[in-house]
């Protein structure tokens, strides 16, 4: 599949904190080891350069905002998998057989998102259960914060993040706004209701929002829509 490419951007994975909690193999095989195989293909093809999709789960509930030189404290096993993921990559860039970077998404949104998977994002969730005139459901107390990321910004990091010259040996660089939103506040902007809370989810951070200095030095990414212009984007259609 990747034979005569000289670039592969590895996006796929399993994305589900609580899937992951229930099926820890199966994530440790799809993101970890798929990671590996990827790499490897990539690698014995001839590719020059892999773009992982990292994730700022890695992190687990560090004190934001969150720079890179951050320890890691995976809080799941999806988080698990998916530091173990770069570490593959680090370690394949660094016997030479392959450059690679590992961009580290937090919440990324955008239209088309779907509503209705257990993979889905709470702007999604929120957005269509507002289109639908249905309560939003608030898994705590509201006040955990999320840093909200525009697919479109998303896109122009990773197409930064593929051509960089400079960065190749497993960097890990973090892809977000440096602005925290809390998801009372989201529920407000959404037009979504008075929330109905629920207890909160195991393995679910407190707050999450990047430093996105690195992003800015090394790859000259920063975002360019605001939540409430991304919000604007979305447009609240239901699922169909």
């Amino acid at each position: 599949a990747v034979a005569g490419c000289d670039l592969v951007m590895h996006l796929a994975s399993r994305v589900s904190v609580t899937e992951s909690v229930a099926e820890p193999a199966l994530y440790h095989r799809v993101v970890a080891e798929g990671t590996r195989d990827m790499l490897e293909s990539a690698a014995s093809a001839g590719a020059g350069r892999l773009v992982l999709a990292g994730s700022c789960s890695v992190y687990g509930d560090a004190p934001p905002p969150i720079a890179e030189t951050a320890t890691p404290a995976p809080a799941s096993p999806y988080a698990e998998a998916k530091l173990l993921a770069e570490s593959h990559c680090r370690s394949f860039a660094e016997a030479g057989r392959i450059a690679t970077i590992c961009p580290r998404f937090f919440n990324v949104y955008g239209p088309r998102q779907r509503a209705d998977s257990p993979y889905s994002g709470v702007i999604a969730i929120f957005a269509a259960r507002a289109a639908g005139g249905e309560t939003p459901v608030i898994f705590g107390d509201g006040r955990q914060t999320r840093d909200f990321i525009h697919v479109e910004d998303v896109v122009r990091g990773l197409m930064l993040a593929a051509m960089a010259t400079d960065t190749g040996g497993g960097d890990a660089v973090n892809f977000g706004t440096g602005r925290g939103t809390d998801l009372l506040e989201l529920a407000e902007a959404l037009h979504a209701g008075t929330p109905r809370f629920e207890a909160a989810r195991d393995c679910e951070v407190r707050h999450s929002v990047a430093d996105p200095g690195l992003a800015a030095a090394v790859l000259g990414f920063e975002t360019e829509i605001d939540l409430a212009a991304g919000l604007a984007s979305l447009g609240h259609r239901p699922t169909s």
